[in-house]
């Protein structure tokens, strides 16, 4: 069977909202070739290197909203969005025009965990099933039935949330997961290194010895070095379910992969069309389409959140914790596919050359398809590189 074709184009990758502030990051090519920051109106993708030489820089100015309408009127038109993204999936390049990168660079990458009722369960499954998706299968209804109705309306950190603790542990069913789900503290862990993420078109990575694994759609949040939460955007924290599932302290290993983190494939600003509320009720679809013709759909709303959106980046940057470059967000996901492919009773786990499709109707949508980390384009261009290039064409003046 053949593979479905990954396809961007602007009807589907954008927005539906046509007042949308949108920034985001491209390669340009020629002679000194190298990223710059972006915006995106009507159609039209212009160069913001003139105000702002990276992401970091435009999300740390202050009122990047302001600055970004401001600059459109006399930066560069690099081309049509259509044509970049039609240019931006793996494989199908061209070299000499300009293509779409994740929408950060020198940002901090981290991630919340156990921030949905579903994941938090499922945590717990994985922790208890020691990463076999057979045994997992069996705990998914036990479990469920057991604190799954208990923890449906409780606030993290509340007293009716320690008295459930309490509970919990007295009858041997507490968890780590179950601490940091309902506990005062977030789980909140490095995703990737800055300049790894990668963006809409590109490959995604999984481990060739991992045989339970899954895409984690999520909303990531761009928060400036003064922690304010200045835009949205998508991501796919690639995520290894037996690896994590074997010990926790896999973590590292299951998350930070060659091309395991997605992002894009732009960031909304925050502006008088997309506020703080309107982040807290974003509706995300997911859709994962394999060569061998199987399809799994899910979606889930930012509502069902345990914790407050705000809340969670005030948990990763604080007086406690400091991002002079900022940091980018992902915020925990509701979505956990547990169809079986293939084996009854194994679950669900991606093949290579799924093409994995993040959707939101307010921020665009993400799509990549899925290969083993060893197999697709290392991660080969870093900060060095980054200075390097901005040095060669006269980027880095204070």
């Amino acid at each position: 069977m053949s593979a479905p074709a990954l396809v961007l184009d602007a009807a589907t990758a954008l927005p539906q909202d046509a007042r949308a502030l949108l920034i985001g990051r491209a390669w340009l090519p020629g002679a000194h070739a190298g990223p710059v920051p972006v915006a995106v109106q009507a159609g039209k993708v212009y160069d913001l290197s003139s105000v702002a030489s990276t992401s970091a820089e435009l999300l740390n100015s202050g009122e990047p909203a302001a600055l970004v309408r401001a600059a459109i009127g006399e930066a560069p038109v690099i081309g049509d969005v259509a044509d970049l993204l039609a240019n931006s999936a793996a494989g199908a390049q061209d070299a000499s025009s300009p293509w779409l990168l994740a929408p950060v660079d020198l940002q901090a990458v981290r991630a919340c965990g156990v921030t949905f009722i579903a994941s938090m369960l499922e945590r717990v499954i994985e922790e208890q099933a020691h990463g076999d998706p057979a045994q997992a299968e069996v705990l998914r209804k036990s479990i469920g039935e057991e604190i799954g109705g208990q923890i449906g309306n409780i606030v993290p950190g509340s007293p009716a949330a320690m008295r459930l603790k309490e509970s919990l542990i007295r009858r041997g069913a507490w968890s780590q997961y179950l601490e940091v789900g309902i506990g005062p503290d977030a789980e909140v862990f490095n995703k990737a290194q800055p300049m790894s993420a990668v963006g809409t078109g590109a490959d995604i990575g999984i481990l060739q010895n991992s045989s339970w694994n899954n895409p984690e759609p999520e909303l990531v949040l761009a928060i400036d070095r003064n922690g304010r939460v200045i835009g949205a955007t998508l991501g796919n924290d690639v995520n290894l379910r037996d690896w994590e599932g074997r010990s926790a302290l896999l973590l590292g290993r299951a998350k930070d992969n060659n091309a395991s983190c997605a992002i894009g494939p732009f960031i909304r600003l925050i502006d008088g069309s997309f506020s703080h509320d309107d982040v807290r009720h974003v509706h995300i679809d997911v859709e994962i389409a394999g060569q061998d013709g199987f399809v799994v759909r899910g979606g889930y709303d930012l509502a069902q959140i345990s914790r407050d959106p705000l809340d969670l980046a005030g948990q990763a940057l604080n007086r406690n914790h400091q991002y002079p470059d900022g940091v980018v967000l992902f915020l925990g996901t509701a979505f956990a596919p547990t169809q079986d492919r293939g084996e009854p009773g194994r679950g669900f786990t991606h093949k290579p050359g799924d093409i994995v499709t993040i959707r939101s109707s307010a921020l665009g949508a993400l799509s990549n398809r899925v290969g083993y980390c060893d197999r697709i384009a290392p991660w080969s261009y870093g900060v060095t590189e980054l200075m390097r290039s901005l040095a060669a064409r006269g980027l880095l003046g204070g």
